[in-house]
């Protein structure tokens, strides 16, 4: 299908949770513990896993965590850890789902797994298309990245507004002000389109075989409308 990216939507940060007391590292990881992420080789969560693997034990048990996911979708993940009726022991999840719950005080959050040097390790939700319907549709696909551009810049002008604006919406039933804003507030929550960080992920990814082709730049998996976009890494992008 030749599918490429559009543009980011957002740079958020990714925490492994947990009630077990006995997860301190990957290498604590027991047959019976089961850690939710989204899919097993391939989702952000499975491929932070694979890096802290190859950082503990080498290149050669990249893959073993893989036996100790359990795939569920976030919110599910989320009611598994907290009933403690699952098998599943740890989460690894983002906003706002890691909120809701750390605020369980039985769950903390392990802050070696999902970090890079002290820092969350971002991932990104983001727009992609096929080839066919950006050629086909010019008009479209513009007014498209028009409207992302303008409601990323409405968020990051008056994130109030923006959270009330949410409150108000079919999806925003049952969130209460300060819950919005204590996400909106998060320093490693960034609104953007930049791809940051994305090349640390390729990269990886070519030289554990999960793609074949290794991109040059992050340029070469987007379609050329966003490529003025400053595609940094996160702390770069900070000025630090």
């Amino acid at each position: 299908m030749k599918v490429m990216g559009v543009a980011a939507m957002t740079s958020i940060p990714m925490y492994l949770n947990t009630k077990a007391p006995h997860l301190r590292s990957l290498k604590d990881l027991t047959p019976t513990d089961k850690i939710a992420v989204t899919a097993v080789k391939v989702s952000i969560p499975a491929i932070i896993m694979q890096m802290q693997a190859i950082k503990e034990s080498g290149k050669a048990d990249y893959a073993k965590p893989r036996s100790l996911y359990g795939v569920a979708a976030a919110p599910e993940g989320v009611i598994a850890l907290l009933s403690g009726k699952t098998e599943i022991t740890a989460h690894f999840t983002s906003p706002p789902f890691h909120q809701r719950e750390r605020r369980d005080p039985a769950v903390r959050t392990h802050h070696d797994l999902g970090r890079d040097h002290g820092r969350a390790v971002d991932i990104h939700d983001a727009l992609y298309a096929p080839t066919r319907f950006h050629d086909e549709n010019p008009k479209a696909y513009a007014a498209v990245l028009k409207a992302l551009q303008a409601a990323i810049d409405f968020i990051n002008a008056d994130k109030k507004a923006a959270a009330e604006l949410f409150l108000a919406s079919e999806e925003g039933k049952g969130w209460k002000l300060d819950d919005i804003m204590e996400i909106l507030n998060d320093p490693d929550v960034r609104f953007t389109t930049s791809p940051e960080s994305l090349m640390t992920y390729a990269n990886f990814m070519a030289d554990v075989g999960s793609i074949k082709v290794r991109p040059n730049a992050w340029h070469d998996m987007f379609f050329p409308e966003i490529h003025g976009v400053p595609g940094k890494l996160k702390k770069e992008a900070n000025g630090e």
